[in-house]
């Protein structure tokens, strides 16, 4: 019997094909067919089963392209083309295959000759490598070279405080990678987890820009408290609405992937609002604790109280752009839907209980509550800290 042409490597996208059957039986009291040619996937779901591996290419020859830019794309242009293409590493490096890449208004990566892209490869009943499809451009050297300027810069302007900086910033980005993830897909309690990181980051971040001296001692103890204080705000405001982890967009997609890890969804609400809270939080307990340290070095006898008020002040010039700095990074990333609700004209109860702003919303106060109660915690620290020591 002759092989199945398998319609779907070629077309993703086709819907509807003719075909002629060239066999039939029955099995388990049910017809089984067989047909010159097919866009049925065997194993169902609409895409091929996750077998390949993703691997970097270069684009050497575009062989067809019928893509043209329609009025409401925005030139982005739809079609498909007809590529060769490089394998640049992994077991099949040097390769050349071929590759049919679809245009479409999502996915549209738009090749031409010596365009570097991320292939999906599998083997053919043969052994034979071929390209399922051709998922994204390869944007690695791009992101690499922006990781490199910034911390060139860092490096040029900061010195060796930049050098701390750039340490303490690798070090919570691996405790968040090594430590807190895994944990998490462990098992583990996300918001437990999640402070226990904020304290360790925290301290060794201030540790590494300032050394172990009472200035490091306030900045750490207040941006703990200070993220502390966001963690249980944002706590209390998902009990009460109702909200938590399950509410999350990706909340699906975990409980059909790592459900049967352990992992507990309903804490992530509250653990993702720690960490994004912490950056702010931090910039303002670290300004107030170094302006109170420098005016305690210019003045010895400077009094708790005038250190204190000083602190405030400090603060509160701090407090409003770090405020604004953290509703407008949260805002931002709602823009989308707030058009769509524009677009969609939804009443304003349809808004506000929507989980998404519901969401942003908690996450917006609940930070800028962090910063500003962060404010007279650092400067009351500092002034008894700092301060000078009380007369007998």
């Amino acid at each position: 019997m002759e092989k199945t042409e398998r319609l779907y490597e070629r077309d993703a996208y086709c819907a509807s094909f003719c075909s002629t059957v060239l066999a039939c039986e029955e099995h388990g009291g049910v017809l089984r067919a067989a047909l010159a040619a097919t866009a049925f996937y065997p194993e169902g779901g609409g895409q091929p089963a996750d077998r390949g591996a993703l691997g970097g290419a270069r684009v050497v020859d575009v062989q067809e392209d019928d893509g043209e830019a329609q009025d409401w794309t925005e030139g982005r242009r739809i079609g498909q083309q007809y590529l060769e293409v490089e394998i640049l590493n992994g077991p099949w490096k040097g390769e050349t295959l071929e590759a049919i890449n679809y245009l479409t208004i999502y996915t549209n990566v738009d090749a031409k000759i010596g365009t570097k892209i991320v292939v999906r490869l599998d083997l053919d009943d043969e052994g034979a490598p071929y390209i399922i499809s051709i998922p994204n451009y390869n944007r690695a050297p791009v992101l690499l070279g922006l990781l490199a300027i910034f911390a060139a810069l860092l490096l040029l302007i900061g010195r060796k405080k930049g050098l701390t900086a750039l340490l303490g910033l690798l070090y919570t980005l691996a405790c968040v990678w090594f430590i807190q993830v895994p944990m998490i897909l462990r098992g583990a309690q996300p918001v437990v987890v999640t402070v226990v990181l904020v304290a360790l980051t925290t301290a060794a971040s201030l540790l590494f820009l300032n050394g172990f001296s009472r200035k490091t001692l306030c900045a750490t103890l207040g941006c703990i408290g200070g993220v502390a204080v966001a963690g249980i705000f944002a706590a209390l405001c998902g009990s009460i609405s109702p909200l938590n982890g399950f509410n999350l967009p990706e909340a699906e997609e975990l409980v059909l992937r790592a459900s049967d890890r352990g992992l507990k969804i309903s804490g992530l609400f509250v653990s993702g609002i720690l960490i994004a809270s912490l950056g702010a939080v931090m910039d303002v307990a670290m300004s107030i604790s170094s302006a109170c340290w420098e005016l305690r070095e210019l003045n010895p006898d400077l009094p708790r109280k005038a250190l204190f008020r000083s602190g405030m002040n400090i603060g509160q010039d701090a407090m409003g752009t770090m405020a604004n700095t953290l509703i407008l990074a949260f805002a931002g990333s709602s823009l989308n839907t707030l058009l769509l609700f524009q677009i969609f004209d939804y009443p304003m109860i349809q808004i506000f209980n929507a989980d998404s702003i519901a969401i942003e919303i908690i996450r917006g106060v609940a930070g800028t509550i962090g910063i500003i109660l962060t404010v007279p915690l650092v400067a009351l620290l500092s002034a008894e800290i700092m301060g000078p020591k009380k007369k007998a």
